[in-house]
């Protein structure tokens, strides 16, 4: 019974290292791939498409237009007619002095016209006789000339009468503060009952009665590198964003470019405008920029994580992943071009690449085009 038992426990040890030298290279080179797994990776179907080449830049939006509402002369405020945040017209009154003294010397400069302009016609009247007699030489010539010289007197009077009338009217007019153009009260400077005098050397125009802004449209002044200045000019096309609103893009342009740098940081300084018809963009609050430098079009291109480094990418051959070296052109933050090393619809591998060598084994579990 041990022989037999013996002579079993041989003859299935034999059969065991019979069937393990025995595998062939194919079950060898499987069990290997199983050992180490096959690679799970997401591939980009190369098509050609516009690409363009970006510069960004983070600036504070301020508005286009600011003006703070100062009366020309000094006075006591009387009346304030808006609050912050109101939107006003181009020529609605906001606010104005108190004018009676000025209503007054109005008065009193348009009666002292009436008595001008009659003093004026009876010299006239004179004049216009005197005329007559004398081209008829029935006066002396001292005689004229004692009228001639009151009609001018008459005529130099009218003149004065008539430049206090409208300096009276001047004082009444800019003692209303009208807005000069359409906009937003940003600012309330001052109270009734404040005197106000922009005469006086204390006084600071930027706290006038109030501050008016227009921010239907905004600037944005952002500093560039020497680098960059060189792909920047007047009238380029620009495009604004704020982190509030991700989604909505504000277009503009650049509405100047300074050519000198700045002394300190040399860079260059350039003012960007942009459409805000909503007033969605507020003033002093940051804004991200956008300038398209360059762009191409039917370029070949591929996701920016496609690209390895030392510029290599992998390409999906079957079940096989290929390196390849490539030569990139332009870029930007999603997308880079390949000049050259890919061919259009080959497969790109752009998620599961990065541990990738040569010839390894994926399973290809998403295409995308």
């Amino acid at each position: 019974m041990k022989k037999n038992l013996g002579l079993k426990i041989f003859i299935i040890i034999l059969t065991f290292s019979f069937l393990f030298y025995c595998r062939s290279p194919q079950q060898e080179n499987k069990t290997k791939e199983e050992s180490f797994g096959v690679a799970a990776v997401k591939v980009y179907k190369v098509k050609r498409q516009k690409i363009s080449e970006k510069l960004h830049f983070t600036g504070l939006i301020e508005s286009l237009r600011k003006i703070d509402i100062t009366p020309e002369i000094a006075g006591k405020v009387a009346k304030i007619y808006v609050n912050e945040g109101d939107k006003v017209a181009k020529g609605q009154l906001l606010a104005e002095l108190d004018t009676r003294a000025i209503r007054l010397q109005l008065e009193q400069a348009q009666a002292g016209l009436a008595v001008a302009e009659a003093n004026f016609k009876d010299a006239k009247r004179n004049m216009d006789r005197m005329e007559r007699l004398r081209q008829e030489k029935a006066v002396s010539e001292q005689q004229y000339e004692k009228i001639r010289l009151a009609y001018e007197g008459a005529e130099a009077r009218l003149q004065q009468a008539q430049a206090a009338l409208n300096l009276a009217k001047h004082q009444l007019e800019v003692s209303l503060m009208r807005a000069p153009f359409s906009g937003v009260v940003a600012s309330k400077n001052a109270d009734v009952g404040d005197v106000i005098n922009p005469m006086m050397g204390s006084f600071s125009p930027t706290s006038g009665v109030l501050t008016l802004v227009d921010f239907s449209k905004v600037k944005i002044e952002i500093e560039v590198s020497q680098n960059d200045i060189v792909h920047i000019k007047k009238g380029q096309p620009a495009w604004v964003k704020i982190s509030s609103l991700p989604d909505k893009v504000f277009p503009g342009k650049v509405s100047l470019v300074n050519m000198a740098a700045d002394p300190v940081s040399k860079k260059f300084k350039i003012e960007v405008t942009a459409s805000n018809p909503d007033l969605v963009l507020r003033p002093n609050t940051f804004g991200q920029v956008t300038l398209e430098i360059s762009s191409r079009e039917q370029a070949l291109v591929v996701p920016q994580k496609a690209i390895l480094e030392g510029n290599y990418i992998f390409v999906a051959q079957g079940n096989k992943a290929i390196k390849r070296k490539v030569s990139l052109g332009l870029q930007n933050s999603d997308l880079v071009e390949i000049v050259k090393g890919i061919k259009e619809g080959e497969l790109v591998i752009i998620e599961g690449n990065y541990g990738l060598e040569d010839q390894s084994a994926i399973d290809i579990q998403e295409v995308i085009e």
